[in-house]
């Protein structure tokens, strides 16, 4: 299981990290910090565009059948429209569960 942590983590920090398209070439990475454990990680990157991630991701009921891993984290862009959008989500046994003020609601 703690290989399958690092890919994933590994795999997150490279789609962070991937070429922008061709009319963001200019952004420059102002901070990354990545912390990589046995039982979760944590990363952070804050781009010159206004672009920044947060995540951090634990492992819970460690060496159970129903071990899982729990991410939690943030990402904020600048829009065409020069709004700056933010999304916070969980990602768990349960799914992905986005949440941001631009972001349809489920009905209760």
């Amino acid at each position: 299981m703690k290989f399958a942590l690092a890919v994933v983590a590994t795999c997150l920090l490279a789609c962070v990290l991937a070429a922008p398209p061709a009319i963001q070439k200019d952004a420059q990475v102002l901070r990354f910090d990545s912390d990589v454990q046995p039982e979760g990680y944590k990363f952070a990157v804050e781009t010159s565009d206004g672009k920044s991630h947060q995540e951090e991701g634990q492992l819970k009921d460690v060496g159970t059948d129903h071990e899982a891993i729990v991410v939690r984290g943030t990402y904020s862009y600048v829009g065409d429209d020069g709004q700056t959008y933010t999304i916070n989500y969980l990602a768990d046994e349960n799914g992905f569960q986005p949440e941001g003020a631009h972001l349809p609601r489920a009905v209760q």
